[in-house]
């Protein structure tokens, strides 16, 4: 292959885009195929959702477009062929107000968002430990980390150039404590999030800091980057690319001088926190209860990040993104008036008992049909951009997973996860698939009970331990380490002899992760019940294509 100039896009920029990966025609061509690169995009939403309108009515079998339509899902119906519910996951370490240590409860007593939030994705407990649910400590309650590296590091040891993924807080938070915190690098190691200027300044070379450059200077005034850097771009586009190359290259540029321009009029700081949501319009819908939907596609302050990830996973220039979306957030472009903490309380604090107020569940509907639409437009960002005779998000896995299920309830049980994008061909797509049909749940049941006590002026604590708004705890108990095993394999990581993931492992599988993959080990904290464990190694055969 000739030597490309590595500046040949934007000065700074040709490095990390010009390489083999991202255009793959521009290696030296041989008989032998390379492989399409594979990417996890992580979104997650804190505080859970109304489940009863979350999750379709069927509980497995065909996605179908009309099975999201009357959800707050329908953003995504356009994408049902692509789309993978995996139905009745729990995630670990769940707080429950009757926890008092080992051997009752369903996880540790610190915090119903500290734990939970910690656990999330490293399936550890956290440090110190609580067993007084109601105690007010700032070590135990505020302060507890989890004592194990999370999943997008794990990854990333193995697949990301650098060794570390993508971390961005959308809306460009960066508070990030122990009751917030999804990442984790090591043990009780808070893993800080990159700014969306940030991450975009990593591909361009754009928005240094101290004095702006000749090229931040003519974008700041309007001119797009496609004319800033045509004559190279020529140049580039003169050399031996395949067709799907030169179609993906155009798409990537379309795609970098939206990202540039809108990130030129909000620069990614407060600004944009404070508008985040406020330029989509949404309109009222349907069906007896007030489900809104949006009704305008264009790219708010929010989609920025996806785009930057869009833009990251395009270029691999990092196989492993998360985009954290704020917790303790007020989405007044929505025209919701409290934070989406006391939202999900449903009682106009954080208290967990009261009367419910009358506005919570359609402000909460609202929110949840905005997650979606901003899932769907990750989601259609990644299919927008070819990549031999698939697309990126073909050859990607993007999933949409909550803090917890209901958001009053806390509970981990019937987690809502969504993934678009099959890995490669890993995983099936268009599929709803139950994996937890032992359990002999209805699909009316594992519709979950969101609604069942929020009617104006009825407390929202019927059952006296603050779980009526959640799915019975007997259902929707398919251990969430499982299908992190499935994300792992799917991008092709490896393992130690025990099943471990380990860089360098001689194990081509991981069946392992995490502490336990039941949630009552996670009880009284690390080595309180003697036979925590992986009880059920592997990934769920279910889901495999």
């Amino acid at each position: 292959m000739r030597q490309l100039n590595r500046r040949i896009l934007l000065r700074g920029l040709g490095g990390a885009l010009v390489t083999a990966p991202f255009l793959g025609s521009l290696l030296e061509r041989s008989a032998r195929a390379q492989p399409a690169p594979k990417r996890t995009i992580v979104m997650f939403t804190p505080y859970g959702c109304i489940t009863n309108k979350w999750f379709p009515a069927k509980l497995d079998g065909d996605l179908l477009a009309q099975d999201l339509e009357p959800t707050t899902l329908a953003p995504l119906a356009p994408h049902a062929k692509k789309l993978l519910i995996p139905r009745g996951i729990r995630t670990m370490n769940e707080w429950t107000a009757n926890n008092k240590g080992a051997g009752y409860g369903r996880g540790q007593g610190n915090d119903w968002h500290t734990q939970v939030m910690a656990a999330a994705f490293t399936c550890q407990p956290v440090s110190p430990n609580s067993n007084d649910p109601f105690s007010f400590n700032q070590a135990t309650k505020f302060n507890a980390t989890a004592v194990g590296p999370s999943l997008d590091h794990v990854m990333a040891q193995q697949l990301s150039p650098l060794g570390v993924p993508l971390l961005m807080n959308v809306g460009g938070q960066v508070r990030e404590g122990a009751t917030a915190a999804i990442s984790y690098s090591a043990a009780n190691t808070i893993f800080p999030p990159t700014s969306a200027q940030d991450a975009l300044k990593q591909l361009t070379g754009l928005f240094t800091q101290g004095q702006p450059s000749p090229d931040d200077w003519q974008i700041s005034k309007g001119k797009l980057l496609a004319d800033l850097v045509k004559d190279d771009l020529a140049t580039l586009r003169r050399q031996d690319m395949s067709k799907a190359d030169r179609e993906k290259l155009s798409v990537w540029l379309e795609l970098m001088n939206d990202v540039v321009t809108h990130t030129t009029e909000a620069l990614c700081g407060e600004s944009m926190a404070r508008k985040l949501g406020a330029s989509l319009p949404f309109a009222g819908g349907s069906d007896g209860d007030v489900v809104t939907r949006a009704v305008n596609d264009s790219m708010d302050n929010a989609d920025i990040y996806s785009a930057i990830a869009v833009l990251t996973a395009t270029c691999n220039a990092n196989s492993v993104i998360f985009l954290k979306y704020p917790s303790d957030f007020i989405y007044a472009g929505l025209g919701i008036t409290v934070t989406n903490d006391v939202l999900a309380h449903r009682v106009g604090s954080s208290n967990l008992t009261g009367p419910c107020v009358p506005t919570a569940v359609p402000d909460l509907l609202k929110l949840d049909s905005y997650y979606a639409s901003k899932f769907a437009n990750l989601v259609r960002m990644l299919d927008s951009v070819p990549e031999g005779d698939r697309t990126v998000l073909d050859n990607s896995i993007a999933i949409w997973m909550n803090e917890c299920s209901d958001g009053l309830a806390h509970n981990l049980n019937n987690a809502p996860i969504i993934q678009a994008g099959s890995g490669g061909g890993y995983f099936r797509s268009g599929q709803i698939i139950n994996l937890d049909a032992d359990s002999g749940a209805t699909p009316e049941q594992m519709l979950g009970r969101s609604l069942d006590q929020c009617s104006e002026g009825a407390s929202t604590n019927a059952d006296g331990v603050m779980q009526g708004t959640g799915t019975d705890p007997k259902f929707g108990n398919a251990p969430v380490n499982k299908y992190f095993c499935n994300l792992m394999n799917a991008m092709g990581m490896k393992a130690d002899t025990l099943g471990f993931p380990a860089k360098d492992g001689p194990a081509s599988e991981v069946t392992h992760f995490g502490y336990s993959d039941r949630t009552e080990d996670f009880c009284g904290g690390l080595g309180a019940v003697s036979s925590a464990a992986i009880h059920d190694p592997g990934g769920f055969n279910q889901l495999k294509a």
